[in-house]
């Protein structure tokens, strides 16, 4: 396993922390818990095992919601900006970590697509929608 080390952080910057290693996997997750924890059409989330995760700074300002019928969701985030922040699965074996976060490139990419059957009805390929390298400008 490669050694190289990856950082992560909040937006605001009080909580940081890294992980080491190659992630187990990289995946888009459609179910309707992650849909609902990032307010989006699904979760980017980078699973890696316990021992490749630390905090660096602060974790006492993290925030965590289990959803007591899950056998797996949690969520974290900054108590101070909102962020989602990496979380323990309840079972303890494995971290998940948004990859939104990630202050760098992970050198690892998504290999597939979790709970399609579950996709917000409004969800639509990336690829089919008309693109912008940033905010569009207005037509008068």
């Amino acid at each position: 396993m490669s050694d190289k080390t990856y950082s992560g952080s909040c937006l605001c910057g009080a909580v940081t922390y890294q992980f080491t290693g190659k992630p187990r996997v990289f995946q888009y997750c459609h179910c309707s818990r992650c849909r609902k924890i990032t307010g989006t059409a699904h979760a980017s989330n980078i699973i890696v095992d316990p021992d490749q995760f630390q905090w660096l700074t602060g974790e006492e300002s993290v925030g965590r919601y289990e959803l007591a019928e899950a056998k797996h969701f949690a969520a974290s985030f900054c108590k101070t900006c909102g962020s989602n922040m990496p979380w323990r699965t309840q079972s303890g074996k494995a971290v998940i970590i948004p990859a939104g976060t990630l202050d760098q490139d992970p050198e690892a990419r998504p290999i597939h697509n979790i709970y399609m059957a579950d996709r917000a009805p409004w969800y639509e390929d990336p690829s089919s929608l008309t693109m912008y390298d940033a905010l569009p400008i207005k037509k008068q």
